[in-house]
């Protein structure tokens, strides 16, 4: 009897090993969850705007997307209109014309003004009485809820 025989018999009756090696697709969603994490603070534009608290109750989720007009500390003008915002400030006149474009196109569009806490009350009144002159028929304010302290 030859000691070689049953070694080739024994490797011969092995099946091929069917189970799926996950270890690659693991270090992938890794790899992909750090990216992301990377990459989600970076996706937020917009202007930094520390709003005044209120305990108001929010309103209701609309279909059309918004014109915020927001109002920094500085009391610059920053204007978004749906998904498209500003960084850089805008006068009121660039505000006015712009409003009035898309409230001529499409009247039902809700206009909403973000004013920082801090800024000056007649910068915020400026831009509601041009938002006013351009046509829209009610302006909402945005604020931050209240904190609760207990």
């Amino acid at each position: 009897m030859n000691p070689l025989t049953p070694l080739s018999r024994r490797r011969s009756r092995r099946r091929p090993m069917a189970d799926i090696n996950v270890v690659p697709y693991i270090d992938v969603m890794l790899v992909l969850l750090v990216i992301f994490m990377v990459t989600a603070p970076l996706l937020y534009q917009g202007v930094e705007v520390e709003l005044p608290r209120s305990t108001a109750e929010p309103l209701p989720p609309q279909d059309q997307e918004p014109i915020i007009v927001e109002v920094n500390r500085d009391g610059q003008f920053f204007l978004s209109i749906g998904d498209q915002a500003d960084d850089e400030p805008v006068s009121a006149d660039e505000v006015v014309l712009n409003v009035t474009t898309v409230m001529q196109a499409q009247p039902q569009t809700p206009v909403y003004v973000r004013g920082d806490a801090d800024v000056a009350y007649h910068r915020v009144m400026a831009i509601m009485s041009a938002l006013q002159a351009a046509g829209v028929p009610q302006v909402g304010l945005m604020t931050q809820p209240a904190a609760n302290d207990g």
